[in-house]
Parts: structure tokens; C-alpha cells; sequence
């Protein structure tokens, strides 16, 4: 194939195509966890083990993706990286047991791990900067939207054609999008025999980078604001939300499916208006910050406190609110950038994002085991179950909003 710079929309489009099942797998759980509970004989612990196994390998792969996208080349990376996230979310629509069920979804974390870091390295090669911005925000949309999808439209695949069938067909996306990935994406114009769009900068080891992250004390406020707000996000959204409202209400899958989609469409709604809040109205990272999760914190309340006694109107305002308030990470991301030299922002950028990763990894087992804590009457879980699980949530997000006090103020100012 001849490439001239127009190719980069389409390699741009397959990317963000791929990155599109990266958040669906994230939370593609919720709407099939009474399913899931059902067929393999389980208990609440047990699944949210399960669906947590996504996030410590795309947590503890981050830094060694950047590794491979570095050594043998960002297009190998994230095609053998989809290809192992077809391997799973086909295993997983054939398992035959829980253990293999495990295996499939540590599968699908691993492969999808592998798809971030290689995608905004490649966008920096094809586009230059004021280009590349936007496109990591559109980017960021496109994730969003997977996050969507695997809620009602999830939900009404299911009722349809059943789980299994529905990741198998997943599954069939992913491998048809691998091939277009290695056929099609490139490294850089280079690799085409095109001019470079701009020129290489230096970089720093990434010992050396790690060492300076760890070392700047106000990288761990974000880190802890980052592990317990979106911990509690993926908690609720990625899994426990919809057993909640299809129990504890009686809601259908698809009316708690698009409950769901509206902590999705919060998320959309809000990156964009918080980012402008950011930049041109408060013109502050900090206060930002904490206002925005002061916010999220009051969400919690009628959740924790009020599990059983509202109406499902109100829960479609707080699942947007919810999502609203919690896509203030994008100022957490930014802060972070902010916070260290261009040559180690990659290096910050990738240690910061392991611990929300870590975050639901934890939250959904252990918003698991407390319900098995309090136990099911009958066959479901009780309100006060549910209820012991949102107050875990409720204390996160005071733990974010204390986090959120001690960051730096990073706009427009230079820390080093």
C-alpha cells in the first residue's frame, strides 16, 4: 500500500476503534453478573474476583507496554496485544467453568492493556501537536462510548442472543480489527518513507524516570485521589450496579442497562465541560479538583444512607452526576503532566494510571466480599448488603476529597 499523510485518519480511526473495547471490557461486567453468578454457582466475591482480574494486569502491564512500544515498535505492540484480548473475550463466550471464566477475563485485561500507551505514541508520530491533544480527547469520547455500549446496548445483546454468543461476536470484532491493525497502522510517516510530522525528542531513561516520580511528594495525593475515586466508580458502574438495581428494585436489565449508560454519557458530558472549567473559567487545577469531588463525595450519600427508598428517576440523576463529577481525572491527568518535565511526562503518565486500575481491581472484591458479609435473602442480596458496599464507596470518596487538599496547583506554574 502507498501511504501519503491522509492514511493517518484511518489508522487513527482502526486505533480508536480497538480502544473503543477497551473501556466495554472494563465495564461490561455489570449487566451480566447475575448471569455469570447463575451459571457458574458463585458468590458475590467470587464474581467481583472475577471481573477485577481486568484491572491488575492492564494496572502492572503499563509500564512494560511502554517498554515494547519502545523496543520492538508501537503497531507490533498493540496488534499482539488485540490479539490476546481476542483470545480472551472468545474463551471467555466458550467457558465451561469458572476457573476458565478466571482465565478469560485475565486475558481480556492483559490484552487490552496493551492498546493505550502504543495508540498515543503512534497519534504523536502522524499529528502534530496541537493535533495530537484533540485527538487524545476524541480518543478519550470514543473509550467513553464503549463504556456506553456495554451497558443497554450490552444488556439488549444479551436479552437477544445470550452472553456467550454476545462475546464471541465481540471477540470476532477484536481479530478482524488486529488484522486491519497490523495491514494498515504504521509506526510513524518515517516508516512509510513519508517525512517525520515533527522531530524526536529526547527522552530519559525509564529507571531514571521512575526514580523522580516516586520521589515528588505530590504525585502520591493524586495516586490516592486516583485509587480510591475511581475504584469506587468501577466498583458500582463496572459491576455491582446493575445486580443492585435488578434486586434491590426489580428493574430489568435493560432499564438498569441504561442507568448504567447514564454514569457513561455523565463522563462524556463532563470531560469536555470540566476541562473548559479548568482552563478558562477557574483557570486552577486544584480547586477544580476538590470541587468536583466534594461533589462526587455527596453522590455517595443517598446511595450509602438511602439504598432502598429512591425512586428511578433519581437514580439516573445520580448515575449522571456520578459520572459527571468523576471525570474530573482528566484534571488529575493533566496535574500530573503538569507536574514533571516534558521529557518524563510519558513515565508520570503511566505510574499515575496504574492505580485507578488498582483501585477497581480492589473495590469490586471487596465490594463482593461484603456483601457475602451480610448474605442474600433467597436467591438475592439484601438492600443492607448493598448498602454496606456504597458506605465502603462513601468513605473512598472522602478519602479522594482529603487527597484532593494536598496536590500542587499546577497551572500555568513550573515545579521544576
Amino acid at each position: 500500500m502507498k501511504y501519503d499523510y491522509r492514511h493517518r485518519w484511518i489508522i487513527f480511526g482502526i486505533l480508536a476503534s480497538i480502544y473503543f473495547f477497551v473501556y466495554f471490557h472494563r465495564t461490561s461486567s455489570a449487566v451480566i453478573a447475575k448471569e455469570l453468578m447463575l451459571e457458574f454457582s458463585v458468590s458475590a466475591v467470587s464474581i467481583g474476583l472475577m471481573s477485577s482480574l481486568y484491572f491488575y494486569p492492564y494496572a502492572l502491564m503499563q509500564i512494560p507496554v511502554g517498554m515494547f512500544s519502545d523496543t520492538i515498535g508501537t503497531r507490533k505492540t498493540a496488534t499482539f496485544f488485540t490479539l490476546i484480548a481476542f483470545v480472551g473475550a472468545t474463551l471467555f463466550g466458550i467457558s465451561t467453568s469458572y476457573s476458565m471464566a478466571l482465565v478469560a477475563r485475565l486475558l481480556m485485561g492483559v490484552g487490552v492493556s496493551g492498546v493505550y500507551i502504543p495508540t498515543l505514541k503512534i497519534l504523536s508520530q502522524w499529528f502534530k501537536e496541537h493535533e495530537f491533544a484533540s485527538l487524545t480527547g476524541v480518543l478519550l469520547a470514543v473509550g467513553n462510548f464503549g463504556a456506553i455500549s456495554s451497558a443497554y446496548p450490552l444488556a439488549m445483546m444479551v436479552i437477544f442472543f445470550g452472553w456467550r454468543s454476545s462475546f464471541l461476536i465481540i471477540g470476532a470484532i477484536t481479530f478482524i480489527l488486529s488484522l486491519l491493525c497490523w495491514f494498515i497502522v504504521r509506526d510513524s510517516p518515517v516508516s512509510t518513507g513519508l517525512a517525520p510530522v515533527k522531530e524526536n525528542e529526547s527522552g530519559v531513561r525509564v529507571r531514571e524516570g521512575i526514580k523522580l516520580v516516586l520521589k515528588n511528594r505530590y504525585f502520591w495525593p493524586l495516586a490516592i485521589w486516583f485509587f480510591f475515586e475511581y475504584g469506587a466508580i468501577m466498583g458500582f458502574q463496572g459491576l455491582w450496579g446493575g445486580p443492585f438495581l435488578m434486586e434491590v428494585y426489580g428493574l430489568d436489565k435493560a432499564e438498569a442497562g441504561a442507568i448504567l449508560m447514564t454514569v457513561g454519557i455523565g463522563m462524556m458530558t463532563g470531560s469536555p465541560a470540566i476541562g473548559l472549567l479548568s482552563d478558562r473559567i477557574l483557570k486552577n487545577r486544584k480547586w477544580t479538583l476538590t470541587i468536583l469531588t466534594f461533589i462526587y463525595f455527596l453522590t455517595w450519600i443517598p446511595l450509602a444512607l438511602k439504598t432502598s427508598l429512591m425512586s428511578v428517576p433519581v437514580f439516573y440523576f445520580l448515575a449522571f452526576t456520578l459520572g459527571f463529577s468523576g471525570s474530573v481525572l482528566i484534571i488529575t491527568f493533566t496535574a500530573t503532566k503538569e507536574l514533571f518535565p516534558l521529557r518524563i511526562t510519558g513515565i508520570a503518565t503511566s505510574m499515575v494510571n496504574i492505580f485507578p486500575f488498582m483501585g477497581g481491581a480492589v473495590f469490586q472484591t471487596f465490594m463482593g466480599y461484603l456483601m457475602d458479609f451480610v448474605g442474600k435473602e433467597g436467591n438475592v442480596y439484601s438492600p443492607e448488603a448493598y448498602s454496606l458496599a456504597f458506605k465502603f464507596c462513601l468513605i473512598a470518596a472522602l478519602i479522594s476529597l482529603l487527597a484532593s487538599l494536598f496536590t500542587k496547583e499546577t497551572y500555568k506554574k513550573s515545579i521544576f
